[in-house]
C-alpha cells in the first residue's frame, strides 16, 4: 500500500484550526450499557463493589476489570513542545490531547494527557508514582534536555510499567527503520556506513544509540560547538558518554570536518548546514534533514548531492514521523504485560516498521505513510513477540 506525501499546502486558516480545537480533542467514552436500572446496577453500585472485592483481593484483576492496562498517559512538563520551546504546560496541553487522540486512533489504547506545573524531576516522579495505580504506561513528551535523560531514567526505576520518552526513542526507532530501507535502495549495509549525527540533544543521543545498537560502523556527532570527542572539556555527562562509542578516528572541526566522505547525513537540531559540506558525502549519500519546520538543508538542495533524502515534513516524501512507532510500541508491550520497553523491543518495531514499506522501495518511499493501517499492528505484534522472547526463561 504505497502510499507518497502529498503537501497539505497553505490552505489551513487560522478559523479552521482552531475551530477543530475549540473544546479540546478528547472525550470520554462510555462501553458499559447505562440505559436501564438493571445496567446502572451492574456498572455501579451494588454490583461494582463486586468487582472491587475481588480486585482488593488480587490487584492483578484490575488489569482485566478497569481500563489501566490499555491506558497510556502523556506526560509533559511543557518544556520543549515542538519548536516552541518552554511554554509551559497549559500551552503544551493541546499537543498532549493531539498525542493522546494519535494513540487512540492507531493503535485504540485509551489515553489521557497529563500536564504537570512542575520542572522538578523528584518532583515529577514522585507524582506518577502516586498515580501508577491509574494508568498502565507513561509517554513522556516534551520534556527538555538534559533533564529528560534523568527524567525517563529514574521512571523507569521507579515504575513497574513501560516508559518511553517519545522524543527520544520514536526518533530514533523511525530513523533506523528509514536507513534500512535507504540502504537497501543504494546497496549498503549498516556495519559499513559512516554516519553523522548533526544536534546532540534528545533526539540525536537516542540515534546514536539505536544505531550504534544496530551495527551502524561509524557515528560521529556533532553539537552547536562541533565534533564531539574525547578531547573537548566542554561536555555535558551525556555527550561525555557519547565518546565512547562514537567518533573512533577523533576527528575534530566541525560539520564540514564531519560530512567529507561521510555516507549519511541524520540532522536533528536547528542549525543549518551548507550546501558544500553536503556536497562532500560520498557517492550515493543518504541526508535526513529533520529539522522543524526548517529542514537544515532543504531536500531540494540535498537531492543535489545525495541518493535518498528524508525529513520531518509531511509535504515532502520520506517523512520520519513519531507515528509511525509510538503507537504500536506501547500496544505490543501492553498486550505482552511488558514491564519495560527495552533495546530489543525498539530493534524489532524499526524493523517492524521498514518491512511495510520493503515491497514498494523506490527513493521517494523509504518508509510508510502514517496513515497506512498495516503500520501499528505490524509493529505490535514484532514489539510484543520480542517482549515474550524476552521474558522467556534461558536455558
Amino acid at each position: 500500500m504505497k502510499d507518497t506525501a502529498q503537501g497539505i499546502g497553505a490552505e489551513l486558516t487560522n478559523e479552521e484550526i482552531f475551530a477543530a480545537h475549540e473544546g479540546g480533542k478528547l472525550s470520554a467514552e462510555v462501553t458499559a450499557p447505562l440505559s436501564t436500572a438493571r445496567d446502572l446496577s451492574i456498572a455501579y453500585t451494588p454490583g461494582v463493589a463486586q468487582v472491587s472485592r475481588a480486585i482488593a483481593s488480587d490487584s492483578s484483576l484490575a488489569d482485566r476489570y478497569t481500563w489501566t492496562q490499555q491506558l497510556v498517559v502523556v506526560v509533559s512538563d511543557g518544556t520543549a513542545v515542538l519548536g516552541l520551546g518552554d511554554i509551559g504546560p497549559r500551552a503544551a496541553l493541546p499537543v498532549m490531547e493531539g498525542k493522546s487522540a494519535l494513540f487512540k486512533k492507531f493503535a485504540g489504547l485509551n489515553s489521557i494527557p497529563l500536564v504537570l506545573d512542575t520542572t522538578d524531576v523528584d518532583e515529577i516522579v514522585e507524582t506518577l508514582v502516586r498515580l501508577r495505580p491509574s494508568f498502565g504506561a507513561v509517554n513522556l513528551e516534551d520534556v527538555s534536555a538534559p533533564r529528560c535523560f534523568e527524567l525517563e531514567r529514574r521512571l523507569i526505576e521507579a515504575l513497574d510499567c513501560p516508559v518511553m520518552h517519545d522524543d527520544q526513542h520514536g526518533t530514533a526507532i523511525v530513523v533506523l527503520a528509514a536507513l534500512r530501507n535507504a540502504c537497501r535502495m543504494v546497496g549498503r549495509e549498516l556495519g559499513s556506513l559512516r554516519v553523522v549525527i548533526s544536534g546532540a540533544g534528545a533526539a540525536g543521543v537516542a540515534c546514536a544509540k539505536i544505531l550504534h545498537s544496530a551495527g551502524v560502523g561509524e557515528i560521529v556527532m556533532l553539537d552547536s560547538r562541533g565534533i564531539i570527542h574525547s578531547g573537548r572539556d566542554n561536555l555535558t555527562p551525556v555527550k561525555q558518554e557519547m565518546t565512547g562509542f562514537t567518533n573512533p578516528r577523533q576527528l575534530t572541526g566541525g560539520v564540514a570536518e564531519a560530512l567529507r566522505g561521510a555516507d549519511v547525513l541524520i540532522g536533528v537540531s536547528a542549525g543549518q548546514i551548507p550546501e558544500e559540506a553536503v556536497a562532500q558525502m560520498a557517492d550515493d549519500a543518504i541526508v535526513f534533514a529533520l529539522s522543524n519546520p526548517d529542514p537544515e538543508i532543504h531536500p531540494d538542495v540535498a537531492r543535489r548531492h545525495a541518493a535518498v533524502v528524508a525529513t520531518g515534513r509531511s509535504d515532502f516524501p520520506n517523512q520520519i514521523n513519531n507515528v509511525l512507532a509510538f503507537p504500536g510500541i506501547f500496544k505490543g508491550a501492553l498486550e505482552a504485560g511488558a514491564p519495560r520497553i527495552t533495546d530489543e523491543m525498539k530493534l524489532a518495531a524499526a524493523e517492524a516498521i521498514a518491512s511495510v514499506a520493503a515491497e514498494d522501495l523506490t527513493a521517494d518511499y523509504i518508509v510508510p505513510s502514517p496513515l497506512d493501517p498495516r503500520v501499528a499492528p505490524t509493529v505490535s505484534e514484532a514489539v510484543a513477540r520480542a517482549a515474550r522472547a524476552e521474558a522467556r526463561p534461558r536455558g
